[in-house]
């Protein structure tokens, strides 16, 4: 039987009398948005979901190693890639989702930090970002503050954790002075600051990407989820979570 890793959170809407709930395999930036749009999928008389929610790399890996998953969403395309390369999606169903911006964040009491440059001001010590060799919101913000050209200045202040909700925490907790996450991050927020939206033509481009499992057991109800997830009852709930949705680009 496979065990998911104890790092990655689980989550599980169950209806009674529903067989057979699907397995989605996404970024964890997408937890809160997923789970509203789950439980109308639910309502609409679609089968239960069970989520596994943790960094995309991770997931990539769980997935390529052969995991029971039917539906993964990915914080980026490269981790996607990782997947197809490895034929473990079905690439006739893959579609863009949603997109997303970068946020910076602190932690209660410092000066907002209106532009990256004020990243590098000496009472920001340390920031928490995933792991720019693996994390798409620790890759995006390396390529943001590259474009910047902040990356080497700010990079011994960098502190790269497992995926983008740890980044928030570590700065909620008071563990680091900043973040940087995303703008969807911010609405879930509760013991730090948002205090500037990367946006403009430096800003990375940011999509999500999904696609059918080839290994998918229940491939009928993972269609459905997908139209679902890109109908515009879906569209409205990722609006509220502050992700972009991308119908018909």
């Amino acid at each position: 039987m496979w065990f998911f890793a104890a790092a990655v959170c689980l989550a599980t809407l169950q209806v009674e009398g529903r067989p057979d709930p699907l397995t989605v395999s996404a970024a964890i930036s997408l937890t809160d948005a997923l789970e509203a749009a789950a439980r109308a999928f639910v309502a609409a008389g679609g089968h239960p979901v069970r989520f596994n929610f943790g960094g995309s790399n991770t997931l990539a890996r769980q997935i390529v190693s052969g995991a029971p998953v039917d539906v993964y969403i990915s914080a980026d395309e490269m981790q996607m890639d990782v997947v197809a390369r490895a034929g473990a999606i079905d690439p006739a169903s893959r579609v863009d989702l949603v997109g997303n911006r970068l946020a910076i964040m602190t932690r209660a009491g410092l000066a907002p930090v209106s532009d990256p440059h004020a990243l590098a001001r000496p009472e920001i010590r340390r920031i928490a970002v995933g792991d720019p060799a693996a994390v798409p919101a620790g890759v995006y913000a390396r390529k943001f503050l590259q474009a910047a050209g902040l990356w080497e200045r700010l990079q011994p202040k960098t502190v790269p954790v497992s995926n983008v909700r740890a980044a928030l925490a570590a700065v909620e907790n008071g563990s680091v002075d900043a973040a940087i996450v995303y703008e969807s991050d911010t609405i879930v927020a509760t013991g730090a600051v948002a205090t500037a939206i990367v946006s403009g033509p430096a800003a990375p481009r940011i999509v999500y990407p999904a696609a059918i499992v080839t290994g998918s057991r229940n491939r009928a109800q993972a269609e459905r989820f997908l139209s679902f997830l890109r109908g515009p009852e879906a569209a409205a709930i990722f609006k509220r979570y502050r992700f972009i949705p991308l119908i018909g680009r």
